[in-house]
């Protein structure tokens, strides 16, 4: 599935005591292994514009000399995904973003443009679009996309900014871990969970887990598995 496909998919864009995209800026910038991408702000994050979005990534690139373009400057937008160097889709709202997606029409371009090896990087809602659906999200439904079908790159889902239980908590609400068991009674592909400041690198047909800590891997059935960096088989 993901032989050909060249991806950054990141838990989160900042972590704790770090600016944005500071932690993972030279990873970031060698993978895409070019000086522009298009940048695709329709996740929002708290309701940001836009332009502001935008700026946001091209104040943490410029450094780097990378040029960053805001999809939604572009009056043709297929256009310029099939002309994009490497294209990276922001954290945000998952539902938002990918309703934004399915009613711009540009799933199949984006789907034709990585299976044509254009990088491509994603943090938090970007990343869960890497997978099978977006029904491990963590995020509210504030809209209804058509289908929660996303660009079904990897072969199972994601759930970023995965949170071990605290035992020291008072809170009585679900844990991620108990989300993920319910998201089971109903759905059969696994559930990868990516703690904070971890990502995954594919490329060449290899899946790489980079970052300090391990990824906890959920399946239908199954007691869930602790994956250490490094190769993942999948």
């Amino acid at each position: 599935m993901y032989s050909n496909f060249r991806l950054l998919v990141i838990s989160t864009s900042t972590i704790h005591g770090s600016s944005f995209l500071a932690y993972i800026k030279d990873d970031f910038v060698d993978f895409i292994q070019t000086d522009e991408l298009i940048f695709v702000p329709y996740a929002r994050p708290s309701g940001i514009s836009y332009d502001d979005y935008t700026v946001n990534v091209q104040s943490a690139l410029a450094e780097k000399g990378i040029a960053v373009k805001g999809l939604h400057t572009f009056s043709d937008k297929k256009e310029a995904i099939k002309q994009a160097k490497a294209i990276f889709i922001g954290g945000g709202n998952t539902f938002l973003l990918l309703k934004t997606l399915y009613e711009l029409d540009l799933i199949g371009d984006l789907k034709t443009a990585v299976a044509a090896g254009v990088p491509y990087v994603g943090t938090s809602a970007g990343s869960n679009l890497t997978g099978l659906t977006i029904g491990t999200t963590n995020d509210m439904p504030i809209v209804y996309p058509p289908s929660f079908d996303a660009l079904q790159f990897l072969p199972f889902n994601l759930n970023p900014h995965y949170l071990d239980p605290d035992p020291n908590s008072t809170h009585k609400g679900e844990t991620r871990e108990t989300r993920i068991n319910e998201f089971h009674q109903f759905n059969s592909q696994a559930v990868l969970g990516l703690r904070e400041g971890s990502w995954l690198h594919v490329e060449n047909g290899e899946i790489q887990l980079k970052g300090t800590l391990s990824a906890r891997l959920f399946q239908q059935g199954e007691e869930p598995i602790e994956l250490n960096p490094g190769q993942l088989n999948f």
